[in-house]
């Protein structure tokens, strides 16, 4: 017979949670997983009430509540992390969505025009461009329209660089595949030490994409510096959201 205490334990806000799915991967018991689209406690034996996901969710949907739950079992959660078959990494993406998800666009043309026929120029303007190699103190980014762009943009967004890169600083982070919290100290101190006129974010509209926004919005509260952030989603057909 399971054995229930009073106790600390996670309570997670449905309303508020949008299953980005950041915060699976910080439970180190595996207690939390993304189901029908939201972050679920999948066992209460499962989590021991530390709260080490409370800091990974951007939309503040979970907490720490004291009541009855059953006991936290380590042997059951043992138990539960190497019982996970091999098989179960390729139902679901890194950002817990099924492979249902998985989708090829129909009717599109593959054919890419020449150069002779529509000559097209880099708007890039610098070197290099992922966030972990950029240093706070390149020239290129003092005092400039900072653009944050997730990966998968300039693949999906075919006018990537005439609508967006043009003009713009460029720094680009995956906010689920990289390192979170390096992205966010680095991001910090780009802000404190270029002091950019914008930042500018642009990210798909996969859930755990927004992570993007969330790491430019603390950034900005860690910089203390006063600075306009403004935010593009862009489809996984590759329309412009918003």
């Amino acid at each position: 017979m399971t054995t229930k205490v009073i106790r600390k334990i996670v309570k997670i806000d449905e309303e508020k949670c949008n299953g980005c799915g950041l915060c699976v991967p910080s439970c180190a018991e595996g207690a939390l997983q993304i189901i029908d689209g939201k972050a679920r406690l999948i066992s209460e034996q499962y989590c021991d009430g530390l709260g080490a996901c409370l800091g990974e969710c951007p939309q503040g949907a979970i907490t720490i509540e004291e009541r009855e739950a059953e006991e936290f079992n380590e042997e059951a959660v043992e138990h539960h992390l190497h019982s996970k078959e091999p098989a179960q990494a390729s139902d679901e993406l890194p950002c817990g969505c099924p492979s249902a998800t998985v989708t090829q666009f129909e009717g599109r043309s593959t054919r890419i025009p020449s150069a002779a026929e529509a000559p097209v120029q880099s708007m890039l303007a610098h070197w290099p461009v992922q966030l972990t190699l950029v240093p706070p103190g390149a020239p290129f980014l003092q005092g400039a329209d900072l653009l944050l762009a997730a990966d998968c943009v300039p693949f999906a967004y075919p006018g990537f660089h005439q609508d967006f890169l043009q003009n713009h600083a460029l720094v680009i982070a995956c906010p689920k595949l990289d390192d979170f919290e390096a992205h966010l100290s680095k991001l910090t101190q780009i802000l404190r030490h270029a002091e950019p006129n914008s930042l500018t974010v642009v990210h798909m509209e996969v859930p755990c994409c927004f992570g993007l926004v969330h790491m430019a919005r603390q950034a900005i509260q860690a910089s203390g510096k006063d600075i306009p952030l403004k935010e593009i989603t862009i489809g996984v057909k590759g329309d412009r959201k918003s």
